[in-house]
């Protein structure tokens, strides 16, 4: 294997095989990593994706990703199931490494994506994907007509919850708390919306279903009293972990996500940003994959100019 390659991408999502199909393509030697585990980042965890453009009938994400995988290594670039332990960008060529390689990277873009910050439960790790979601975006529509339930309190919760109703029959609302932590204009929408009904100081003590879900139990934090609910859906919205730990020479916000400019630049010449890893808004595959789209185009042109 080349020590040196002109792209190094890390992370294997929508981001950054976009990143490296573009890349590849402009004939650029190009490696990507993209780790050992959840390979190809949140969408694995999805059954079926109904919103991504050019398949009207859907498409499984593992699929989506499998086909996204093919199309990069179709290109030229090489694909590696290693976790880079550590990028060093003090000096060029930047320098990145895996517990079984040491790349020299003339650029490098990052796509390590966001993990769902999940409950814990040991019930709740078998039912995601079936019942069990982080993006109403991505699965409301499944959920026409159903009784379904949006763990979380703050605007991300309310989000989820007010975009919800354009589905569901109802929506129970699960908080820790005896108010809610999202902003004012949003609790006014979620309290005027008679589809949303709130659960107060509860937490989730287990996701109930075999195959699917089924409903959940919740205990009082106050009384201790647990409850159990019917319902066919699940919707963790307690936020979302980016994966920028090992990033020590970037700048990051409170949150840990990359600080970016013109959507995909860092301070560092050459290194290029894509995809959940900075974008704690839209979260979508289809802005991932255009992120990782912009930063190969940016990384070619980076290229061309400091050859």
């Amino acid at each position: 294997m080349d020590k040196e390659f002109d792209v190094v991408i890390i992370g294997g999502g929508p981001a950054g095989l976009t990143a490296a199909i573009y890349a590849s393509r402009a004939n650029l030697r190009t490696i990507l990593f993209e780790g050992s585990k959840d390979i190809g980042g949140q969408l694995v965890l999805t059954t079926e994706v109904e919103n991504y453009p050019g398949f009207p009938e859907g498409i499984l994400g593992p699929e989506l990703m499998k086909k996204m995988r093919e199309q990069a290594k179709k290109f030229g670039s090489q694909i590696l199931s290693e976790d880079v332990t550590r990028a060093d960008f003090s000096r060029k060529p930047y320098s990145v490494e895996t517990g079984k390689s040491k790349i020299k990277a003339k650029s490098v873009i990052i796509a390590t994506g966001a993990r769902t910050r999940w409950l814990g439960l040991e019930s709740e790790k078998k039912l995601i994907g079936r019942g069990i979601s982080s993006c109403a975006t991505c699965d409301g529509a499944f959920y026409k007509n159903k009784d379904i339930f949006v763990i979380g309190g703050g605007d991300s919760a309310m989000e989820e919850a007010l975009f919800l109703t354009r589905f569901a029959k109802s929506i129970t609302v699960v908080h820790r708390r005896d108010k809610l932590k999202a902003s004012k204009i949003m609790q006014d929408r979620a309290f005027k919306n008679n589809k949303i009904k709130f659960a107060w100081d509860s937490e989730v003590s287990e996701i109930l279903g075999k195959e699917r879900v089924s409903g959940i139990k919740i205990k009082n934090i106050k009384t201790k009293k647990v409850t159990e609910l019917k319902g066919e859906g699940v919707f963790i919205a307690i936020g979302h972990i980016p994966n920028s730990e090992i990033f020590k020479d970037l700048e990051k916000d409170k949150n840990g996500y990359l600080v970016v400019k013109n959507s995909i630049f860092t301070s560092k010449p050459g290194v290029f940003v894509s995809g959940d890893v900075q974008d704690h808004i839209y979260k979508q595959a289809i802005t991932a994959a255009g992120l990782g789209c912009m930063a190969a185009i940016e990384a070619e042109k980076y290229l061309e100019i400091n050859k």
